[in-house]
């Protein structure tokens, strides 16, 4: 099973906002904003601070993907 971030970066693509904003607006660092580009784990704390200061939930910005093969 693995997370997906892709709906984070697609809100940014529709509030036009650039990495370099999210990360001001965030205070989060760039190997943070690099993990979540590359799918890798981040905690929830970082999750949360996204939604808070995005005004979103977490389904907005993050989705489970299950792996080939595993149950629905």
């Amino acid at each position: 099973m693995a997370l997906s971030y892709k709906k984070l970066f697609k809100l940014m693509i529709d509030r036009d906002m650039k990495k370099k904003e999210l990360k001001e607006l965030t205070r989060l660092s760039y190997t943070t904003i690099s993990k979540l580009e590359k799918g890798e784990n981040v905690t929830m704390d970082v999750l949360d601070k996204i939604c808070c200061k995005m005004g979103c939930q977490l389904s907005d910005i993050a989705e489970i993907i299950p792996d080939e093969g595993e149950r629905k």
